[in-house]
């Protein structure tokens, strides 16, 4: 396939996508069983609002705030002293959460009018592994992802 050919030639149509009110948990378990690292956010009019990324619900994890040990003498001090019950209250707040909370808003997006090569070199520049494919007023039209470039280079 040619690097000029149009990305709606290579693109997804059939789309993994969260809402933003969707609940964190049953997000995290859908990327996991279906093997994707990340999917768009939409909004119900279709519009993308956002993309949750595995790294994004990383993040949001390593935010809580965990204990901090200190050793003092041959002894093991909890600063500030939080215990277990405030770690898991912080995991629950996360797991609990929606997705609009955690998902990152500032996405990288690909017109639906663009080709293979800008496709190709947009992810490069801006070290994505996946595009959401937009129209003019970013409706969602589908994705394309690295391997989706590789398999039409090798085409």
């Amino acid at each position: 396939m040619a690097l000029d050919s149009p990305i709606r030639e290579i693109m997804v149509t059939d789309v993994l996508t969260f809402a933003p009110g969707d609940d964190v948990a049953t997000a995290m378990r859908t990327l996991i069983d279906r093997g994707f690292n990340g999917a768009p956010v939409v909004e119900p009019s279709g519009r993308i609002a956002g993309m949750l990324t595995a790294t994004d619900l990383i993040v949001q994890g390593v935010r809580i705030h965990f204990p901090t040990i200190v050793n003092f003498l041959g002894v093991n001090i909890e600063i500030p002293s939080l215990r277990e019950k405030h770690l898991n209250a912080d995991i629950e707040k996360i797991l609990g959460g929606v997705v609009g909370d955690v998902m990152h808003t500032e996405v990288v997006t690909m017109p639906v009018d663009g080709t293979v090569q800008d496709a190709a070199t947009l992810m490069h520049d801006e070290d994505v592994s996946r595009l959401p494919v937009v129209d003019d007023e970013w409706n969602l039209q589908g994705i394309v992802t690295r391997k989706d470039i590789l398999r039409a280079l090798l085409a």
